[in-house]
């Protein structure tokens, strides 16, 4: 059967790699990757490989947001994984190479390999150029914001669709440190990803040459047997939240990393995320906190000159072996940094003194709740709920001028099996950021944000409405109270009102009963653990 398709006997005799790919023709983030799988291809065949590319399926964030296809985007995690870990399983391929893009393919791919254990590595496709408008630097985050500025009067339809056309000129994923950016540094830190590979565009030309090193690389590991659980430990994934924190990375990268966590048999909680940022600095100054895009990372000197930054400030463990088989800081070694580079700071000048991520807890959110401070100055709020059930009720409020300062606004029932998928929030968050209410509203949700939201949001709010978690008893005008420096996130009711309250919730009506979205919300466990559906 396979000599149907034209293999030989030469071909089947040497060491088969299978080549998952992400390709897709529903998004920018993927859409290369097509023509960059021949290149991995040409590195396996020419050290003695023989391939066998697959495909599997991929949901844009950015394509889906604000509608009901949202709710497909952290359910596709988990079918990804199972096709990759499936193919894998299926074929007894001796080794893999995982090609990604947009946000989940990233994590998925991790974690089938993670499971597959045999040896493999990650490519990652890379960030978009960035869009040009106005004499400035642009990404998808100014679409979405330039959305709430439109619906507040602020700019002309036609200065909107101006900005929309701009934003994203070409193929590659969002061009912040936004979702697939971040997990796409955490696959270097972490080792799965050769270091130096992740950082260069998706339309440089030097990615051809990086998809052909990995080609290449992968028949080295299995000549090796290095293997993921090899690679990926406990400092591993310490390694990897600081990534994430001194880089002002995505609240995404917390489910992500719990669940690779769990799929390494490797303990890792929520908490730690807070212990490990409370220590690390941020030093990179990106969107949609900072001023730069991804490409401006690369022109830097890439991720290895964050590497080398951080071992340089003892913030990570050099002592890990990586995708070449190497450690960490043998890796970051021959990091070359730009002369003048402003995008990654010198130790000792943090653009914050703590990293970009804190875990809240409180009577709103006992298991934990995620804020990125990254993108905010503001530590505290104290107001009254406005109260929406799903996030285009939110979103209406908002366009509609029906928020006013100092507001909560509160969206449930968009948590894991709530959604069921765990809804993004950027068109609300981008909408607020607009309007100009970014820095006097609160908003807090058990559903996700981009990693390109900015202003004070709270997400990943556990347990989840739908799992009777307090989040369900808030009802409108009730004060909530956020205190970043004492952790906390509550809702000023007695502990007696709130036992009340959720004695007397009922379950909603759930909105799919049969298919790929039932059997998600049956399975899917709380977000404050990876929001993963293990048995």
């Amino acid at each position: 059967m396979l000599k149907a398709i034209g293999f030989t006997d030469a071909d089947l005799a040497r060491p088969i790699v299978g080549v998952a790919n992400t390709w897709i023709e529903t998004m920018p983030c993927n859409f290369h990757l097509r023509a960059l799988a021949e290149k991995v291809k040409a590195g396996i065949r020419s050290a003695g490989g023989t391939p066998m590319e697959f495909n599997t399926i991929s949901v844009s964030d950015g394509v889906t947001m604000g509608t009901q296809g949202m709710k497909a985007s952290l359910i596709s995690r988990e079918l990804i994984a199972d096709s990759i870990e499936l193919v894998g399983r299926g074929y007894l391929f001796d080794g893999m190479v995982a090609m990604v893009g947009c946000d989940k393919t990233i994590p998925a791919a991790a974690m089938a390999l993670l499971r597959l254990n045999i040896p493999s590595l990650i490519l990652y496709g890379g960030t978009i150029a960035a869009g040009h408008y106005q004499g400035r630097d642009i990404t998808l985050q100014d679409v979405f914001e330039a959305v709430g500025a439109n619906a507040a009067g602020k700019i002309s339809d036609a200065q909107l669709l101006e900005v929309e056309n701009a934003a994203c000129p070409g193929a590659g994923a969002c061009g912040g440190q936004f979702t697939a950016n971040t997990m796409a540094t955490v696959m270097e830190f972490i080792g799965l990803a050769p270091l130096g590979t992740a950082a260069v565009p998706a339309v440089d030309p030097g990615k051809d040459a990086v998809a052909v090193r990995c080609g290449k690389l992968i028949m080295t590991l299995m000549e090796k047997n290095i293997r993921p659980r090899d690679i990926v430990t406990k400092k591993s994934f310490v390694n990897a939240i600081v990534s994430v924190v001194a880089t002002g990375g995505s609240t995404n990268a917390v489910l992500h990393l719990l669940a690779m966590a769990r799929e390494a048999e490797i303990p890792l909680t929520i908490d730690e995320f807070d212990e490990i940022s409370s220590r690390t600095p941020l030093y990179v100054d990106l969107k949609p906190g900072g001023q730069f895009v991804a490409t401006d990372v690369h022109k830097a000197g890439g991720i290895p000159v964050i590497v080398k930054r951080l071992l340089d400030g003892g913030y990570i463990d050099g002592s890990p072996m990586t995708a070449t088989g190497r450690t960490l800081a043998e890796e970051a070694a021959g990091a070359k940094e730009t002369p003048g580079q402003q995008v990654i700071r010198a130790l000792g000048d943090p653009i914050k003194k703590t990293g970009g991520l804190v875990i809240l807890h409180g009577n709103l959110a006992p298991e934990g709740c995620v804020v990125k401070v990254a993108a905010t100055g503001r530590t505290a709020h104290r107001g009254p709920a406005r109260v929406f059930e799903r996030e285009e009720d939110a979103m209406h409020a908002v366009t509609e001028g029906r928020i006013k300062d100092g507001d909560v606004i509160v969206i449930r029932y968009e948590g894991p099996k709530g959604g069921p998928g765990m809804r993004e929030m950027l068109g609300v968050t981008g909408a607020v950021v607009g309007a100009g209410l970014g820095e006097t509203v609160l908003l807090v949700t058990d559903g996700r944000f981009s990693g390109a939201t900015r202003g004070l949001m709270v997400g990943h709010v556990a347990p989840e409405a739908a799992a009777r978690g307090p989040i369900a008893a808030v009802r409108e005008g009730d004060t909530i109270v956020l205190d970043i420096p004492a952790r906390k996130l509550s809702l000023e009711i007695s502990d007696e009102e709130m036992k009340s309250r959720l004695a007397s919730w009922k379950a909603p009506e759930p909105l799919f009963k049969t298919g790929v979205f039932a059997k998600y919300a049956a399975t899917v466990g709380s977000a404050a653990e990876g929001a993963t559906t293990h048995a």
